[in-house]
């Protein structure tokens, strides 16, 4: 079912002078699989991962999912990814597809986005192996907001002491793709063009105080530490909502990420299978899986 606030993605794609050729609405109107479990980490019905599981009995190599929607639930949940999630799935790749509380709605924003990620990603470390998964290599895959995020999973052991965020022995990630990501938060905050709207970043991270001066310094990739696993950036040239440009500020950052830049994609292709920007996206999550490159479905 699509929600009707996801009509607001569907603006901010529709309403730029270069819109992206594919609409929202030409993703949802594909047959939408449906994921094998849906696991809880925590009380609220918004913190649960979708499991989705290949034929057969495992060890399966596994993608850990994290959906945009510009923070918000309200914009769109975690069956946003369900066409990508199942395109894996056919490929002999598990999916951990968290969903979590969006800053606009109870127990969102900081920190409690940030450590619903977290804990469903260490979930996964815990519980992996019950569901035959091989978790020794795990590759994160954001869009769009949740690219933020995923970059920001990978970068979790370098959190500041001081930071509320911190956990002891965080699931360790092999592989971060970004999907059209927003990874500084700061540069999302100030750009005129953030089409997330200027109160987006401020409610995700909160207002600075006397104990907490600086909102990013544990909220950011573009601040933290660079994690250890490899780091590529896919982003359509044709994307209104998370333009190349973006990307290719934070490799500045992050000098050993990998930027693909694919020519005559929007937004909405990157996580709608068969496209050419999944297509690329798929050859880079199968390389870092270590698994062989099998022919496109």
């Amino acid at each position: 079912m699509i929600r009707p606030a996801l009509a607001l993605l569907a603006a901010l794609t529709l309403g730029t002078a270069a819109p992206a050729k594919m609409t929202w609405a030409d993703l949802f109107a594909r047959p939408k699989p449906a994921p094998d479990k849906l696991i809880p980490y925590g009380p609220d019905p918004l913190q649960h991962v979708e499991l989705w599981l290949p034929a057969g009995k495992g060890p399966f190599p596994v993608v850990l999912m994290v959906h945009g929607g510009c923070w918000q639930t309200g914009i769109a949940k975690a069956d946003i990814m369900d066409w990508i999630a199942g395109d894996l799935r056919t490929r002999g790749i598990a999916v951990w597809n968290v969903e979590y509380r969006g800053e606009d709605v109870a127990g969102g924003g900081y920190p409690g986005t940030f450590a619903d990620v977290a804990a469903a990603t260490d979930m996964l470390d815990r519980q992996g192996r019950h569901y035959h998964l091989r978790t020794s290599r795990v590759v994160a895959v954001g869009h769009s907001a949740g690219g933020h995020l995923a970059l920001w999973l990978a970068a979790r052991p370098g959190l500041p002491e001081t930071s509320v965020l911190r956990t002891r022995r965080p699931l360790p990630i092999a592989a971060t793709v970004s999907l059209g990501g927003l990874p500084d938060l700061h540069a999302a905050a100030t750009s005129p063009g953030d089409t997330c709207g200027a109160d987006a970043v401020p409610r995700l991270v909160g207002q600075p105080s006397p104990a907490r001066p600086d909102v990013y310094a544990d909220t950011s990739p573009a601040v933290l530490p660079q994690p250890d696993g490899a780091i590529t950036l896919v982003n359509g040239g044709l994307d209104p909502i998370a333009p190349p440009g973006v990307a290719a500020a934070y490799t500045l950052h992050a000098p050993a990420a990998r930027l693909f830049v694919v020519p005559d994609q929007g937004h909405v292709e990157l996580i709608t299978p068969a496209t050419p920007a999944w297509t690329q996206t798929v050859a880079v999550i199968e390389r870092a899986l270590d698994m062989e490159p099998r022919d496109d479905r």
